[in-house]
């Protein structure tokens, strides 16, 4: 059943985190996974939860997507990223049954 990572993130160092952008997605490719939201226009319709950048990638299952989480590819990523956010918040969650 497929599973899919979450991430709210506000970035305080554009420059240091498009360093992070250049390295994850071949983590989530070599996972089995893929974007499905990358940053982009949002508007809260409920609550106030006020999500600065949202990101969500979709993998086989929630295996997938801990094996991602645990890469040496993304541990990569997230040294390039470490100092170029506020905030970075992320979750797996899965998916609902067909």
């Amino acid at each position: 059943m497929s599973a899919y990572v979450i991430a709210d993130v506000k970035v305080s160092d554009p420059e240091r985190y498009r360093q992070y952008m250049a390295l994850s997605p071949a983590a989530i490719e070599a996972a089995g996974g893929r974007f499905l939201v990358r940053g982009g226009a949002h508007e809260v319709l409920e609550g106030g939860w006020q999500p600065s950048r949202l990101v969500m990638a979709e993998f086989p299952d929630i295996a997938a997507a801990r094996a991602f989480y645990d890469s040496v590819q993304y541990r990569q990523a997230r040294a390039k990223r470490a100092g170029a956010t506020e905030y970075f918040n992320m979750v797996v969650v899965q998916g609902a049954e067909p």
